[in-house]
């Protein structure tokens, strides 16, 4: 299976003056990016101090990865400019429009679990129903009132798009493995400012340390504003968000969306390093001149059984009713059966429109996962996933 495009080459050598001169002067690098965000976003900077500092902390390590290639430098660095100008527009946004804050997010549903356990099956179906709405990925990444100027919104998606198709253009596996469509429900992280979804494609032992130590509230809670934004001035639906990160914050999430219930996947853990660390290295082998495997699989083998760990610890606190356990292997094999009681325990109807919506979700070709992968090439095995892991993979067959 070959990973990149053959254009990686070319394209990183053509492109590598340009990383040496931005990366020669980080700060400096870094404060033309904010400049640049406020223009575009109409928006300022001032009075963030503590946002822009996480984010300069976070500039000086990828620029610090020895590895990195022109490819991944440029891509990172065109994300953070499109989250800060996403953060100063909504910053704006609220300041002129203060009653924004005044919309209510009532009984999200928020489905999380690790990647690779169906989450995006029940995100896209559980976001489906009229009465339900999930975020875009064009609405994170350029997040705005809901009555902006059709050609504006037009300009945004195609944006989007065009952002989902670098990865695309230079991995032709990706699609396969992980599709991504301006116009469809999107995972939180395009909005939420920091997590463990900073780390696919770069390693960064000293920002992964750091996010053990982060404070995730203000992120939860301008990640509530960015929803708020998107529903001022539209009817008011349920929420359907996503994120497998969340399964760490679920305290944090608990504190800033109170009445939110959990919908949890569940899959064997050696299947989902296998899978997870498949897709990882498709982004490394993007971003980075040269990798190790090995050191994809010990990463995210103590990362993903971390999320687990912490997450189990929570829902210890949380009424049963809040959380609604999903086995990957029940809904995959019998979707049309499993999803009704999904919806009766969300307090919601499976109608037959919610059925023709299961089949075409099903039918199309990113929802099936075909791609090859091997634990070994990523230096891991069965025994040490399940000692990573402990009881969970035992609870995990135990819903088969």
């Amino acid at each position: 299976m070959r990973r990149v495009s053959r254009l990686v080459v070319p394209v990183n050598a053509a492109m590598q003056s340009q990383m040496r001169r931005q990366t020669a002067d980080v700060d400096g690098f870094f404060d033309k990016l904010v400049r640049q965000a406020e223009a575009a976003s109409g928006g300022s900077a001032a009075g963030d101090d503590e946002f822009l500092e996480g984010y300069r902390y976070l500039l000086r390590q990828v620029a610090k990865v020895r590895t990195i290639s022109p490819l991944g430098w440029t891509g990172f660095t065109a994300d953070l400019k499109c989250r800060m100008t996403n953060r100063f527009r909504v910053r704006r946004l609220v300041a002129e429009y203060p009653e924004i804050l005044d919309e209510p997010i009532e009984r999200p549903i928020v489905v999380t679990g690790m990647p690779r356990t169906a989450t995006t099956l029940a995100h896209k179906i559980l976001a489906f129903p009229e009465g339900n709405r999930a975020p875009l990925m064009w609405e994170l990444q350029a997040t705005d009132r809901a009555d902006i100027d059709p050609k504006i919104r037009k300009r945004r998606i195609n944006v989007a798009r065009a952002s989902a198709r670098f990865g695309h253009f230079f991995s032709p596996v990706l699609p396969d493995i992980h599709a991504m469509e301006p116009e469809s429900p999107e995972e939180c992280v395009f909005a939420i400012p920091h997590g463990r979804n900073q780390l696919v494609t770069f390693r960064m032992p000293g920002y992964r340390n750091w996010l053990d130590e982060h404070d995730f509230l203000p992120d939860y809670e301008y990640y509530k504003t960015v929803l708020q934004v998107l529903q001022f001035g539209a009817p008011r639906r349920r929420w359907v968000l996503k994120s497998p990160y969340h399964l760490e914050h679920l305290g944090v999430l608990m504190k800033v969306f109170p009445d939110a219930q959990i919908v949890w996947t569940h899959r064997d853990p050696n299947t989902v390093m296998g899978s997870w660390c498949s897709l990882m290295e498709t982004g490394v082998a993007i971003c980075n001149r040269e990798y190790d495997p090995h050191q994809i699989g010990e990463d995210w083998l103590q990362m993903l059984s971390r999320m687990v760990e912490i997450g189990r610890n929570v829902r210890t606190t949380l009424a049963r009713d809040r959380v609604v356990d999903v086995s990957y292997h029940q809904l995959t094999a019998n979707p049309y059966e499993e999803l009704p009681e999904i919806f009766r325990r969300l307090g919601m109807a499976f109608t037959p429109r919610d059925e023709q919506n299961l089949a075409d979700v099903l039918a199309r070709p990113g929802m099936k996962r075909g791609h090859e992968y091997s634990l070994r090439h990523y230096g891991l095995d069965p025994d040490m996933i399940d000692k990573a892991f402990g009881d969970y993979t035992r609870m995990v067959h135990a819903m088969r």
